[in-house]
């Protein structure tokens, strides 16, 4: 792991391979290491950068006044040479992630070369209903003051199928319970009532959705609805599996990814 400075904020991540730049963006109550799978299989053929998002694995919390996430993120690529107008990175985020995906696009629409949206929203109140947005809030609100043990079998049906494994269930449930409640305050204030979807007629780039058929928490009706909002945007739907599909599937996730992006063309932009 890595880190960097962006607005007085210590930003950590990960990165592994050569090729195309592949910039991953992780969930709540995660971090990079998630991807693990991702950065030892998909860095064959791209440069894959897993940040640690404000608040969570090794950056620091988000502070007053530091910018928007996507400006953090465009802050961190500029450290990597990625936002100058050079090899321009595919942005893959799931769920959280793909806020922080469209924040990114809504302020620096010269970044991407294209995005890839998993298990995704327009932000919560872009993608669900108005009950369902302040039922999440006040659930993840009232567990930022409980301890993990509690937290995780609550979290783990809606994130893992029944068809996961217990390596699975294990490898996520570590994760939560690493998790920062000052990070997950932090984070729930700036995106936990974020609505993009006027931002989705905007995206110029070529875009991927990428659900599983049994996720509940961004079911594929929310993928259909992205969809339909953003021009020229594709929908693959992995079967049988739900919110976390790269873990569960993860063969199918990365290669659904691979086809795509090889799709791009020369030099996958």
């Amino acid at each position: 792991m890595e880190t960097v400075s962006v607005a007085g904020l210590r930003i950590a991540y990960r990165t592994a391979g050569s090729g195309p730049p592949l910039v991953l963006l992780h969930g709540a109550y995660e971090d990079g290491r998630v991807w693990q799978d991702q950065l030892d299989d998909l860095s064959d053929e791209f440069t894959v950068i897993a940040w640690d998002a404000p608040g969570c694995g090794g950056s620091d919390d988000l502070a007053d006044g530091a910018g928007s996430l996507g400006e953090l993120l465009a802050g961190l690529l500029a450290e990597l040479g990625l936002a100058d107008g050079g090899a321009k990175p595919h942005v893959l985020g799931l769920s959280f992630g793909s806020v922080v995906a469209l924040d990114l696009w809504q302020h620096h629409p010269e970044i991407p070369a294209s995005l890839v949206l998993a298990s995704a929203y327009a932000g919560w109140a872009g993608s669900l209903p108005p009950e369902e947005v302040e039922r999440r809030m006040l659930q993840a609100t009232a567990e930022l003051d409980k301890p993990p043990s509690e937290i995780i079998p609550a979290w783990l049906p809606t994130l893992l199928t029944a068809r996961a494994t217990g390596e699975m269930r294990a490898r996520v449930s570590r994760l939560i319970e690493d998790f920062r409640p000052s990070g997950m305050r932090a984070l729930l204030a700036v995106a936990g009532r974020a609505d993009y979807r006027p931002v989705l007629p905007t995206i110029t780039v070529p875009t991927l959705l990428l659900y599983g058929a049994a996720d509940v928490r961004s079911t594929v009706a929310v993928g259909e609805d992205l969809q339909r909002r953003i021009p020229g945007s594709e929908l693959v739907v992995l079967p049988g599996v739900g919110h976390m599909s790269f873990i569960e599937d993860p063969a199918g996730f990365n290669g659904a990814v691979r086809r795509w992006l090889r799709g791009r063309g020369a030099g996958y932009g």
